[in-house]
């Protein structure tokens, strides 16, 4: 059934009703539609809209619709052209005309505006627990491997050998980072555009600051233009998620390269590694490819609402219907990828020893040599090409730097003694990186600490803020 039509004389052609009908897409709307339309009922009968009779059966009805829609009992059928006209139509089926007065003083404007936020600060808090699992499982991870010694990369080259833990805590970083713009997101986001109306607000009397609070919001939009036209709260959270979807990507790379054989440090589990058809010696890393594979579209809806929203005029625009799809399923990739990744991360075997063998190689110690010279006295800049003239010799010779005899270090430079090889060791390398970021294992286990509290405060977070909503969200 369609909410507007009394000013024309013909039905709308099947071919737009067809592009205009959005009901297969935003149904998931509905407990959310449900929960504003009951707070609506609520400010109509406290300002004396509608009667205490006719409230009791909006209100009765509309929880009948919530009980029917969750149990799957009551769905939208071909000719509802959204998610609030089936439900209104449900309302009518119950109520007869009676069903139409909840549209006193709303519009769909501000009604799929308030749906579509509700809908976000629900699911993002979901996501954000997602992350936090995430988060933990690289975290305990990090603490079991903080001892293991490996290379450290940039460029793809060895560079200088590390903390494995540290490595793996790097991930936590930046899904910390996740964590926080959810965070700060939900504040900005958290304000009701129940009221605006069509875009002027409106003329009766319906406490907008009322049903906010009824609704779990901090607050109402402080303009009614602003309130139903705005999508940057969605643009915002695919960002959020586009991010998101990045660092996992660069999680399932490096979980990717670490299976080769070429490689051989990491073992999944047989839970979270698939086979192949046609080769029976196959253990395919699906998850971490899929992790990677994630972030095209990811980023693709990011791109398509922003393009969308570019050149909007004024208040709300059709276009906007475009907004949802994007948003869902965005959601829906994440919440279906963080899972296994959270397995696949948990139950990850690493070989220590390959990764211990692997750390001094590529003259990864290099930079031991330089800091020997400059604790000497010598300037870095000297000390860099003594320690470069040091891996050309190593590479002539064919000999790691450690190998080197004392004629050939005092070769490089004068002040390079023989007392430089205590140094040469992968593992004092990487205990006297002390400093408080750095990936000595006593400082790894000091920001393993850290984010742990930190993680802990992100649970409690989203625990408090999910009972704000906690009456919606049990649908």
């Amino acid at each position: 059934m369609a909410l507007w039509g009394g000013r024309f004389e013909s039905k709308t052609a099947d071919a737009v009703f067809a592009l205009s009908r959005s009901v297969q897409f935003d149904w998931r709307l509905a407990p959310y539609d449900l929960a504003s339309s009951l707070a609506h009922v609520k400010a109509l009968k406290e300002n004396r809209l509608i009667d205490t009779k006719t409230s009791t059966k909006l209100t009765k009805a509309l929880k009948e619709l919530m009980v029917e829609v969750k149990n799957g009992e009551f769905l939208p059928k071909a000719d509802d052209e959204d998610v609030h006209s089936a439900l209104e139509r449900g309302l009518k089926e119950k109520l007869g005309e009676l069903g139409g007065a909840i549209r006193a003083g709303r519009s769909r404007n501000d009604q799929v505006a308030t749906d579509f936020k509700l809908f976000l600060l629900d699911n993002m808090l979901n996501l954000a627990f997602k992350v936090c699992e995430l988060n933990e499982a690289l975290a305990d991870k990090s603490k079991e491997y903080v001892d293991a010694i490996a290379p450290g990369f940039t460029h793809l080259q060895h560079a200088q050998p590390i903390s494995f833990g540290h490595e793996l805590a790097k991930h936590c970083a930046a899904l910390n980072r996740d964590l926080e713009r959810i965070k700060d997101w939900y504040q900005r986001t958290d304000l009701s555009p129940l009221g605006a109306g069509a875009l002027a607000g409106s003329s009766l009397l319906i406490s907008p600051g009322k049903s906010a609070r009824e609704l779990g919001f901090a607050g109402i939009a402080g303009n009614s233009i602003d309130a139903v036209s705005d999508r940057d709260f969605a643009a915002e959270a695919l960002f959020i998620m586009a991010l998101i979807g990045v660092h996992l990507s660069r999680i399932g790379e490096e979980w990717t390269i670490w299976c080769t054989s070429e490689f051989g440090w990491a073992k999944l589990d047989d839970a979270y590694a698939t086979g192949s058809s046609i080769m029976p010696q196959k253990k395919n890393p699906d998850v971490a490819e899929l992790a990677r594979g994630k972030a095209g579209p990811l980023i693709g809806n990011l791109t398509g609402l922003l393009t969308t929203m570019k050149g909007l005029p004024f208040a709300y625009n059709r276009d906007l219907q475009e907004d949802k799809e994007l948003v869902f399923t965005s959601i829906d990739h994440l919440l279906l990828l963080l899972p296994p990744l959270t397995g696949m991360v948990a139950s990850t075997r690493f070989d220590r020893a390959k990764m211990a063998a692997s750390a001094p190689e590529g003259f990864s110690l290099a930079t031991e040599i330089a800091d020997y010279l400059v604790r000497k006295g010598i300037p870095f800049s000297q000390a860099h090409e003594a320690a470069g003239k040091c891996v050309r010799i190593c590479e002539s010779a064919g000999k790691q730097l450690h190998q080197l005899s004392e004629q050939e270090l005092l070769g490089a430079h004068p002040k390079l003694d023989g007392g430089v090889k205590k140094f040469l060791d992968a593992k004092g390398a990487v205990t006297s990186r002390t400093s408080p970021n750095g990936t000595a294992p006593k400082s790894v286990l000091k920001q393993l600490t850290a984010l742990k509290n930190s993680i802990r405060r992100d649970r409690k977070w989203i625990s408090n803020e999910s009972k704000r909503f906690s009456g919606m969200m049990s649908l």
